[in-house]
């Protein structure tokens, strides 16, 4: 969501149509990631001190590997952490003002983001992309969990990475509809990154 980098973070990593094999479209959605970037205004949004130190590396990295990570450009943004909060909208260019906070991508982040899912031939989704729990703020991630559903019928593996954002699929009985629901959150990104899960060494012994 539009919170921060490391905890409420969305990736999904997909072959692009257009690179080569060796290269990837990502879409991403964390706060205001992009280290070329002034300081924009957050107002009281939550703000991932630590996680943001390795943002640098991270687009660096991307860059040096031809991967396209695909970032969010306006939100809609409430003044209190509240289903019935007064909102509107924001951008990276106008920022968040101060005493409100981002709780969903807007409108046209939501545009960006399917179309880099429309792209994917892959897809690993760990993380929605603002408070789904509540349908004033559910929209960016609806739009996303529609996309995935449409091009997982298309033939495109859509693996669903726990936590949150299995619980959207149970919100919106799409747990079927996609390739693989996983139910270990962070421990799937965990295994993705290479460390060895307890529970997976002791099941690999037998």
């Amino acid at each position: 969501m539009v919170h921060t980098l490391v905890n409420k973070s969305t990736q999904l990593q997909s072959d692009s149509e257009e690179p080569s094999d060796s290269e990837q479209a990502s879409f991403s959605t964390p706060e205001f990631s992009s280290p070329e970037r002034s300081k924009p205004k957050i107002g009281s949004s939550l703000y991932d001190e630590e996680g943001a130190k390795i943002v640098k590396d991270l687009m660096a990295k991307a860059e040096k590997n031809g991967v396209v990570i695909t970032l969010p450009v306006d939100f809609t943004i409430a003044d209190k952490f509240d289903e019935n909060a007064a909102t509107k909208e924001a951008s990276v260019k106008s920022g968040i003002p101060a005493g409100w906070l981002g709780l969903d991508c807007g409108p046209e982040s939501v545009k960006k983001f399917v179309e880099a899912v429309g792209r994917a031939k892959q897809i690993v989704w760990n993380g929605p992309v603002g408070v789904f729990e509540w349908d004033k703020f559910a929209k960016g991630t609806k739009a996303v969990m529609d996309k995935v559903v449409e091009v997982t019928g298309k033939g495109c593996i859509t693996i669903i990475g726990g936590g949150d954002t299995a619980t959207c699929c149970a919100k919106w009985d799409t747990e079927d509809k996609v390739s693989h629901v996983s139910t270990g959150g962070g421990a799937s990104l965990e295994l993705l990154e290479g460390k060895v899960l307890p529970g997976v060494d002791a099941l690999s012994s037998i």
